[in-house]
């Protein structure tokens, strides 16, 4: 069915600023057709330069941002010229309206980034709305990502702080299933606003994030003073040898993180020597796993006299001293100054490097790994605000990035 086109409706669908003007209105039972025709002038000829004229029209079809509760498609009557000089048949420039070889309007591809960055839908949603196969709505995303984000210039000027994490990406047998995330932490850092994205790197290892610094310019890396990071030394190789005068510093998640795997295993180890089995119900030592987890200042009377009832038994004695250590760490981040915070983790760092008996074999482990890293943990101290939990963030939510196609974002952020 065709419908007069009112005066109105080049900017009723905002046409007139991708260079469109309505001739025609098509309704269909499931989508609309807006015909159009554009209003920008014609080009000379590429090669010479020369006038064209008319040759023949083209008609191409583009997804447009849906009006309603239909998909909206713009089917664009391309005007051809022939140059008259040399013969040169060339196409009129629609890029106002649409990318090159592009199959979404401009406004829909910023439509689809919108659903997917602000409102989380999927791929398979936002092509359903615009009424495009799965494959063209991601192309168009992945493409938007690259020319917006990525292709920016100036996108890594002013980063002085930076973050990274590794990341659980792909949960099949084939392929590296871990992926390196660099974040921008220097907003949070300066309470200038939030952290971003900077790169996403396939692969956990030393090379691959060394290799992603060596791609970055020789400013880039010369602005970096600080990376936070985990407890992974490939990290810190990569970081120390492609950055001068750069100071790292051992995220406090992960320092608490690794004393409290210690705490868990020690729990476990005692378990088994004292009953011969895992944890069950009723065993004293699996009855407290979560309080022993717990901040000291956050228990309550009672879950206080169930750890220490446990504690009371000379057989737990490793693992009261393991939750003394645990409690320590926890202590020292959450001092009332940085001054303060250091002096604990300093004093807990010498005494656990060395002289410990065997039989606090957890804690001994602890305290190599602690006295090992120890610049890159008392650094955090020296420099407040320096934290990781933006990226760890990012990578819990990372799930939504599934959505874009991984392969896709890959081959984009790499």
């Amino acid at each position: 069915m065709q419908n007069a086109t009112p005066p109105c409706l080049d900017s009723f669908c905002r046409l007139d600023r991708l260079g469109l003007t309505v001739t025609e209105q098509i309704v269909h039972p499931d989508h609309s057709v807006l015909v159009c025709t554009p209003t920008t002038p014609a080009s000379p000829c590429p090669t010479c330069a020369g006038p064209g004229a008319r040759h023949d029209t083209v008609v191409r079809k583009l997804a447009h941002v849906p009006f309603g509760w239909k998909p909206t498609i713009l089917q664009v009557l391309v005007p051809r010229y022939r140059c008259r000089p040399c013969g040169r048949v060339w196409r009129h420039d629609v890029r106002a309206a649409a990318p090159t070889r592009g199959k979404l309007s401009r406004d829909a591809v910023t439509l689809a980034v919108k659903h997917i960055v602000i409102d989380r839908l999927s791929i398979a949603r936002i092509a359903a709305i615009l009424g495009v196969a799965w494959n063209t709505c991601s192309d168009a995303i992945l493409a938007a990502a690259d020319e917006l984000l990525f292709n920016d210039p100036t996108r890594l000027d002013g980063v002085t702080t930076v973050g990274v994490d590794e990341h659980v990406w792909r949960h099949t047998r084939f392929g590296d299933k871990f992926v390196t995330v660099v974040i921008d932490l220097t907003p949070t850092r300066t309470n200038t606003g939030t952290s971003r994205l900077l790169a996403v790197v396939e692969g956990r290892s030393k090379q691959a994030l060394k290799q992603w610094l060596q791609l970055q310019s020789e400013a880039f890396r010369d602005g970096i003073e600080i990376v936070a990071m985990d407890g992974f030394t490939g990290y810190k190789s990569a970081t120390v040898e492609t950055i001068d005068d750069v100071t790292t510093v051992m995220d406090p998640f992960h320092v608490v993180a690794l004393a409290g795997e210690k705490l868990d295993r020690c729990r476990q180890r005692l378990q088994q020597e004292t009953l011969g089995h895992r944890g069950r119900s009723g065993d004293p030592l699996y009855g407290i796993r979560r309080i022993a987890r717990t901040r000291a200042a956050l228990l309550t009377k009672k879950q206080w006299f169930r750890l220490l009832n446990v504690f009371d038994e000379d057989c737990h004695t490793p693992f009261a001293v393991s939750w003394e250590a645990y409690q320590r760490i926890i202590d020292a981040y959450r001092a009332p100054t940085t001054v303060e915070g250091k002096q604990i983790m300093t004093a807990l760092i010498d005494t656990l490097k060395s002289g410990l008996p065997a039989a606090l074999e957890e804690i001994r482990t602890l305290g190599r790994t602690l006295h090992r890293r120890r610049d890159d943990i008392l650094a955090f101290f020296d420099h407040p605000g320096t934290s990781n939990g933006p990226t760890e963030a990012l990578c819990e939510s990372g799930s939504g990035w599934s959505g874009t196609g991984r392969s896709g974002w890959m081959s984009v952020v790499s």
